[in-house]
């Protein structure tokens, strides 16, 4: 493989972990609190649709990501009022709510986007870092990226900080280990996993519109392709920690971005085989290392 073949593999890899990235650290944040989210798919599917709506609505990229956000959040707020009020099971919720957005944003191609099909939405464009992008080999694969890779990378750190270096994070955590002793400590436990909630239908949302608004420009059937189970998946991979995490999304990335580029790359496999090749090493992953690490103590219970 040549130095040229090799910085474009770099830069996919960079480039396709940011989605997952998103919607990792908003699951990331859920689980600690107890409160696991099948439908992550969902949300950045939801995030996806919302996101090409509300930019060739407006006209405007800003409004297009805030629109994905509310609609990973609708899917949130679902999600919360199946398991927290009628008392759902977490994961049968999750696994409905997949389905339904997926129904939902199939059947609103045609309603919502019938007029528009042949216009794509403003997408974000890659912005070159000063000097960082001149350096050797890395810099035009690593710091010509458009700004929501940056902000996804940048996010690993700060959801590292706020997890274990304040007291907000330690009371997430206290929430998912022991819920029952975070009550009697006078924490707002149902409180907490409404916010962690909210918070990660934000993030996969975003997720879900970096598919779209920093790519396609439109929106097609179920765009997202399972790729929330795949950050879901990185969660347990990574050991429910923000950099854990971020090495599992990089390893399944990479995959991904040699099944893109496997023909510059001289590999002749069948189509078939290159493209289901991320889902294998998702499985072997989970098959591998899922009894390796421990999840918080009171993930998937709703009390």
């Amino acid at each position: 493989m040549d130095i040229s073949a090799a910085i474009l593999l770099l830069a996919a890899t960079v480039a396709f972990a940011a989605p997952l990235i998103f919607a990792a650290l908003g699951e990331l944040i859920s689980e600690k609190t107890g409160v696991i989210n099948i439908e992550l798919d969902g949300m950045m599917l939801a995030g996806a649709f919302c996101g090409v709506w509300a930019a060739l609505d407006s006209g405007s990229l800003t409004i297009g990501f805030i629109g994905a956000a509310l609609g990973g959040v609708l899917v949130a707020l679902a999600h919360g009022l199946l398991c927290f009020v009628f008392r759902a099971e977490q994961v049968v919720s999750g696994v409905v709510l997949n389905i339904l957005v997926l129904g939902l944003t199939t059947f609103g191609i045609g309603p919502i986007f019938g007029a528009d099909l042949g216009r794509a939405a403003p997408t974000l464009q890659p912005i070159s870092l000063p000097y960082l992008s001149d350096l050797p080999i890395v810099g035009r694969a690593l710091f010509s990226q458009t700004p929501t890779v940056y902000l996804a990378f940048l996010l690993v750190p700060a959801a590292w900080w706020l997890i274990n270096r304040t007291t907000f994070g330690l009371a997430l955590q206290a929430v998912g280990e022991a819920p029952a002793a975070g009550l009697s400590m006078g924490i707002k436990v149902r409180r907490l996993r409404w916010f962690a909630l909210i918070a990660c239908g934000a993030l996969a949302g975003i997720g879900g519109s970096q598919l779209t608004l920093a790519g396609l420009g439109t929106f097609t059937q179920n765009v997202t392709a399972g790729r929330g189970f795949i950050a879901l998946a990185a969660v347990i991979f990574g050991g429910w920690r923000p950099f854990g995490t971020l090495l599992a999304v990089l390893l399944f990335t990479l995959v991904e971005a040699i099944q893109v580029r496997a023909q510059a790359l001289g590999i002749h496999l069948p189509y078939q085989f290159l493209v289901m090749a991320p889902y294998v090493v998702t499985i072997l992953a989970l098959a591998v290392f899922v009894g390796r690490s421990r999840p918080p103590r009171a993930l998937g219970t709703n009390d």
